[in-house]
């Protein structure tokens, strides 16, 4: 029986630069679960959370070379290029915060109480989470979108960034629910719902552009997403003005971090948290909207 396709097999799928990332990126994120699960240990959230974005990350980093050798993401019903690049830049971010996190609660140089054993795994663990984070941010740097290249929307900068502003959120939202207080004011809670709106909006954006269904759309998806970033611009404003405003300012919070506060359950810390990631998603918002200006959507590649 004569073939009609190609070859069946993909090999510049683990042959080329972005392949050779994707390899190293299953290589050291298999190793670095398996030294944290066979010696080196964790506990509690924090450790929890850096097994589970290895072990994720490890997972769909396998399906996306699989998918790729083998040709079967040519079977799926999504925008493949707008998925991995979207993966490429959250598993970026994801693996940053737990190569900085696994060293910072579980790494120590001596080797009581633990043991030397269990010292050295750990250690060898935060190196090897954090050559995963460089491999991952080079796949981030061969894949996004060059000047004048027809690409998918998430491999452009305004793409990328979009990653980012929903990370940010997460990491918003996870000091608000840790004892920030947010309810005491009616315009605290207003932050909490620009923050809330333009994460749900933003998560939409990137959701529609994976699954390549932008065109199936009644209105113009590429204007709405510039209006929509000119309008989170503004909103993440009036948030940058009222939250630091209403938390530390003397007549309704405290301006200095009060003295009997525990530390990790103090709400001025929360509050401190969510101060400085909302300037950084205002930036991250205004940089997106510079750079939407200068881009085109493209939903199937």
């Amino acid at each position: 029986m004569e073939s009609t396709g190609g070859p069946y097999l993909n090999t510049a799928a683990v042959t080329s630069p972005v392949g050779i990332a994707r390899l190293l990126q299953m290589t050291f994120g298999c190793t670095t679960f398996s030294l944290v699960a066979h010696q080196g240990g964790f506990s509690a959230a924090y450790g929890t959370f850096c097994m589970f974005v290895w072990t994720f990350c490890f997972a769909i980093t396998v399906f996306i070379i699989t998918c790729e050798f083998t040709h079967l993401h040519s079977c799926l019903s999504i925008s493949w290029g707008n998925f991995t690049a979207a993966f490429a830049m959250l598993a970026t971010l994801m693996s940053v915060t737990a190569a900085v996190i696994y060293p910072l609660y579980f790494v120590q140089l001596g080797c009581y109480p633990i043991g030397c054993e269990v010292r050295d795994f750990r250690i060898a663990a935060s190196v090897f989470a954090g050559l995963l984070f460089v491999v991952y941010a080079a796949e981030v740097f061969l894949t996004r979108a060059k000047p004048g290249q027809v690409t998918s929307y998430m491999a452009t900068v305004s793409g990328l960034l979009k990653i980012v502003q929903a990370f940010v959120a997460c990491i918003i939202f996870g000091a608000l629910v840790n004892d920030s207080q947010h309810g005491k004011y009616v315009a605290m809670q207003w932050c909490v719902a620009v923050y809330s709106f333009c994460f749900v909006v933003t998560v939409v954006v990137v959701a529609f552009s994976v699954t390549g269904k932008t065109a199936l759309l009644w209105f113009p998806f590429e204007r709405s997403v510039v209006v929509y970033t000119f309008g989170a611009v503004l909103l993440y404003v009036s948030a940058a003005v009222i939250w630091p405003v209403f938390c530390f300012d003397s007549k309704y919070g405290s301006p200095r971090r009060p003295g009997l506060c525990a530390k990790g359950r103090c709400p001025w810390d929360s509050q401190l948290v969510i101060a400085i990631f909302t300037y950084v998603n205002l930036l991250l918002y205004v940089m997106d909207l510079a750079y939407s200006q200068r881009i085109r959507f493209v939903s199937h590649l």
